[in-house]
């Protein structure tokens, strides 16, 4: 990929995800907050960890996730990073790549663990999220490659590498550098906690830097503390020049000044995991959007990957998108 275009590049925390099936009893015993991403020290993540039975360990993060979906979908991906120079960061690398998403941010040799999610599926799929951030935090300017963001049609950010202040740098970096390309720089507010911690700053970012946002309901009432969803789409695609609203069960919305499209969900199968839902969704979405599809067309896609994911335990996609699409007529 070095001299040729890329769809997608993105940046996010290069996290291992450790995924567990487990019950509200358990989520209770440890004092969990059902449904959000919390982030947790070495020593609390070992703690938990040690609990935890039938574990299924894959490499993962958000922007990652999104990333192997556009590759699925037949697309070009490549993704900035961080990881320890250890086991597990030689894990997430070797996989990434596996999948075809180009992966070259240097590890870190300074001696920080490869970071890691534990992620526990209640009976309901919803995921609940104890984050270790390890290297992923040390992400910083210094890994930004301007060659790299002039190559991509659009740089992708994870908004969760927003807790890092180092890895914040090399957000508001990348989607200058993005945009001097000419490129368009799209966001994903990635959970409504992260976004009461930084709602301020995600508004300027959005105001500034960012031409498409991706939000769940959570994170879009979160955003502009209100709970008026229509309120919160309007207010959202008023800053933005493509703004999705996805609404789990109930489909999604995207918008692009007056332009709406409401889509419906597509079901692949029942439901069983939830976790790399909105990751995929964004894949579909920004497949569609790179070949200039219709905001409907970009939409169907998205729900297609989302449908797709949640029929199996895990946030990667076991089926070959692009025939999927070709299947469903997508």
């Amino acid at each position: 990929m070095a001299n040729q275009q890329i769809d997608v590049v993105g940046m996010g925390n290069a996290i291992v995800d450790v995924l567990v099936q487990a019950d509200e009893a358990f989520l209770a015993r440890q004092g969990l907050t059902k449904g959000a991403m919390t982030l947790v020290d070495a020593e609390r993540s070992r703690e938990l960890y040690s609990q935890m039975k039938g574990t299924l360990e894959c490499s993962g993060g958000s922007a990652a996730n999104t990333l192997v979906g556009i590759a699925s979908f037949g697309g070009s991906a490549a993704f900035i990073g961080k990881v320890g120079a250890d086991e597990l960061g030689r894990v997430f690398a070797t996989d990434i790549r596996r999948v075809g998403v180009g992966f070259d941010t240097p590890a870190h040799d300074g001696g920080t663990e490869t970071g890691r999610c534990l992620v526990l599926v209640t009976p309901d799929a919803q995921r609940t999220m104890q984050t270790f951030l390890g290297a992923s935090a040390l992400l910083g300017p210094e890994d930004v490659d301007p060659r790299r963001l002039a190559q991509g049609r659009i740089t992708y950010l994870e908004g969760y590498l927003w807790d890092a202040p180092p890895a914040k740098q090399a957000m508001r970096l990348a989607a200058t550098l993005a945009r001097r390309a000419g490129r368009k720089v799209a966001l994903t507010l990635s959970d409504p906690f992260c976004v009461d911690r930084h709602r301020e700053e995600f508004l300027d970012l959005i105001d500034t830097a960012v031409d498409v946002v991706f939000a769940n309901r959570d994170e879009a009432l979160a955003l502009f503390q209100t709970e008026d969803l229509e309120e919160a789409c309007r207010r959202l695609s008023e800053r933005t020049e493509i703004a999705v609203v996805t609404l789990g069960a109930r489909g999604s919305v995207a918008m692009r000044g007056s332009e709406r499209a409401v889509v419906e969900p597509l079901a692949i199968g029942p439901v069983v995991d939830t976790t790399g839902a909105g990751d995929l969704y964004a894949a579909g979405f920004l497949h569609g959007l790179v070949r200039e599809h219709s905001l409907a067309a970009c939409g169907r896609l998205g729900s297609l990957a989302a449908g797709e994911v949640i029929s199996h335990f895990g946030a990667r996609p076991m089926r070959d998108l692009a025939g999927l699409a070709a299947e469903h007529g997508a």
